[in-house]
């Protein structure tokens, strides 16, 4: 039977399991990517696995996130790192060198492997062919411990693109915002994307990049573009042609589902706050008033993305930034500034007035040019949740670099298709990947890194541990929430409390903190209790900070309508029971302050059942549901991931009678500064 490309990759990594939508598999993992947000977090979980070195062929760390140094916790954190990164076997891309999705692009990506990393972007390695799936920090480390992926075999939806796009006024972020308008923030979920079709041919790496990356604001699994000519000429420029892999799906493949998209018919595309998923064309918000315009980042940060604007600026004798806008522009990676040095580009922006910053996530997660008050904001990020940015009152627009730039203009938004002629763009240099691989520190030979010491400075923690739950499990409701609370909603964005992603304790005193401020109280002076939630909870980010703070708090169980995936699988890693609603109605039941009681919880994870009984205050009955796998079910009985795999561990050593973990895999080195196969 002819197969799709994912489920050709799926199928040449298969450890475990059935590839049947919805099945438990267990994946052989490639390579994974680390950010310093979740890394350090990550690294000592790692740490508690007793494993000495990185067991698979290629882990990089990367410092994109907390850059800003205001005092010792992040520069604590980026040297932490470093250590830790050495000190195990994974390369380490500096401070300032780019954001872990583009220059994994550009160094290491590869087409047919499989990338697992702890960010929900991840997904952009899909531009290249390669099947790039967000997880939580425990999940990669358990990944670069040497065991398999876990996840629910995804549903494979063809999205079939033809014609080709109006360019430069149409691009391809009003691909992925067409889809996010058909399919909204809840429409991935347990799907990977593949794109096919005469359009595809039709655009670049980075154009691919731009809607692979976004492909995580539907809560997809992934995204996936066959490598073919343009990939093929993208990995020659980054001087590594020979990571090229001829895949594609074969003939006459069954997919699961067909999108399809005339991308002749586009057009302009914007997304409404505060959700990706609230799109409409330009025309219908044309004319509305902002105080900021921000382009580049993690998505839209490609050199044709910085240069439009410039040329617009450059054009008819040169223009400025209007008076009432503050601009900013982000290239994706260090290779893309010296680009845009080179080319005369970063001259046009700043020319223009548009502040340049450095290679770093910035203000896509609220580290530094947060919005005024009560202000619009246009960018050409991936994601606009209410206070991403760093203010509160945020309101953020999501737009392509098109749009952004006439509007940068006018001060107002606008719609590009009323500019007339397109500018003349300055030609793009030839690539320097050396540029970005002189600051990827490369692992020291093995024999050197066990006297490498690792410093831990005052702000970083170990993880809280989790207990685990005995024959009933009774809470409080500590707070009531609906539809779509995001993971910065649990573990917020911004300076101020990215600083403490190395420490749980001080992260979670920011738990709900603009959604339910007296949670943090209230489930203190109860000794903890459960959270209740609407659908599609905690969607966006990975970051399993959104679990580890309320497990701080005491939270040991959250029930819900629906949650997102990656969030799902981190409460049941730290051992918080997910559960879902038998009738969804019954989440309308729930008040702050009432008993929960789950009394046989521990007997019917055991005896395999799917309901769970549940009462309120000792009277009502309701019935909760779950959808653990087998083994995430011994997972909570154990009190969590790693508790169940020490428990495993000890099982396996006493009945071969001997311990230990081996020694470290043959596996083949990335060269440093090349990112290429090592001879």
């Amino acid at each position: 039977m002819s197969a799709s490309l994912t489920k050709q990759i799926l199928g040449a990594h298969l450890e475990d399991g059935e590839l049947k939508p919805g099945a438990a598999i267990g994946l052989r993992v490639d390579q994974t990517l680390l950010q310093d947000a979740t890394g350090t977090m990550a690294f000592m979980q790692f740490e508690q696995l007793g494993v000495d070195a990185i067991q698979i062929e290629c882990a990089v760390q990367y410092v994109d996130h907390n850059v800003v140094a205001l005092d010792h916790k992040n520069p604590d954190d980026h040297r932490f790192l470093r250590a830790l990164a050495a000190r195990h076997g994974a390369h380490f891309s500096r401070p300032g060198n780019g954001i872990s999705h583009y220059i994994h692009l550009e160094r290491f990506g590869r087409p047919g492997d499989v990338l697992v990393g702890a960010d929900s972007h991840t997904t952009t390695g899909g531009a290249l062919g390669m099947l790039a799936i967000g997880a939580g920090g425990l999940d990669v480390a358990v990944v670069m411990g040497g065991h398999a992926f876990e996840l629910a075999c995804p549903e494979v939806v063809e999205v079939y693109l033809e014609g080709e796009l109006r360019r430069p006024w149409v691009q391809a972020k009003d691909v992925i915002l067409e889809l996010l308008r058909r399919l909204s923030v809840r429409g991935g979920k347990g799907r990977v994307f593949e794109f096919t079709g005469p359009g595809v041919a039709t655009l670049s790496v980075p154009e691919r990049g731009t809607i692979a990356n976004m492909i995580a604001e539907l809560g997809a699994t992934s995204a996936l573009f066959p490598p073919d000519e343009r990939t093929r000429e993208w990995l020659r420029g980054q001087e590594r042609e020979d990571d090229m892999r001829e895949l594609a799906p074969e003939d006459g493949c069954a997919y699961d589902e067909r999108v399809e998209i005339d991308l002749c018919a586009l057009g302009p595309l914007v997304a409404r706050p505060p959700s990706p998923d609230d799109v409409v064309g330009v025309e219908e918000v044309a004319g509305t008033e902002i105080a900021q315009v921000c382009m580049g980042s993690s998505v839209n940060s490609a050199y044709i993305d910085l240069a439009l604007p410039a040329a617009l600026l450059a054009d008819r004798g040169g223009q400025l930034v209007h008076p009432q806008i503050d601009a900013t522009a982000t290239p994706g990676s260090r290779q893309i500034q010296a680009a845009i040095v080179s080319s005369g580009v970063y001259a046009q922006l700043v020319k223009g007035g548009v502040r340049m910053l450095e290679p770093v996530c910035g203000p896509c997660v609220g580290m530094g040019q947060a919005p005024p008050s009560d202000a619009n904001s246009l960018r050409t990020f991936n994601r606009n949740f209410r206070g991403r940015s760093g203010t509160a009152s945020d309101c953020v627009y999501l737009c392509s670099p098109a749009v952004a730039a006439v509007s940068l203009l006018s001060g107002r938004i606008e719609d590009p298709r009323e500019y007339g002629d397109a500018p003349e763009l300055l030609e793009a240099p030839k690539p320097e990947p050396y540029v970005d691989g002189v600051h990827i520190l490369a692992p020291p030979p093995k024999e050197k890194r066990e006297r490498i010491e690792v410093p831990r400075g005052p702000n970083i923690k170990p993880p809280p541990e989790h207990e685990p739950f005995g024959d009933r499990l009774e809470g409080r409701i500590a707070t009531v929430q609906e539809d779509d609370v995001s993971t910065g909603d649990l573990a917020p964005d911004g300076v101020e409390v990215m600083a403490y992603r190395s420490n749980v304790p001080a992260i979670a005193e920011f738990t709900l903190r603009t959604r339910d401020p007296e949670f943090r109280e209230r489930i203190r002076e109860w000794d903890g209790g459960f959270i209740v939630g609407g659908e599609n909870y905690g969607q966006g980010s990975s970051r399993e900070h959104a679990a580890l703070a309320p497990l701080q708090l005491g939270v040991s169980a959250v029930i819900a309508k629906s949650f997102a995936r990656i969030h799902r699988r981190n409460l049941v890693a730290q051992g918080i029971v997910a559960l879902t609603f038998d009738d969804p109605a019954d989440h309308e039941r729930a008040e702050v302050g009432q008993t929960w009681c789950l009394p046989r919880l521990r007997e019917e994870l055991a005896d395999g059942s799917d309901t769970i009984s549940a009462s309120i205050d000792g009277e009502r009955e309701i019935a909760l549901r779950h959808d653990f796998t087998d083994k995430e079910r011994k997972v909570l009985l154990c009190g969590g991931l790693l508790a169940y795999l020490r428990d495993r561990a000890r099982d396996q050593a006493t009945e071969s009678g001997s311990a230990g973990h081996g020694t470290e895999p043959q596996r083949e080195e990335r060269s440093q500064g090349v990112g290429g196969r090592a001879e």
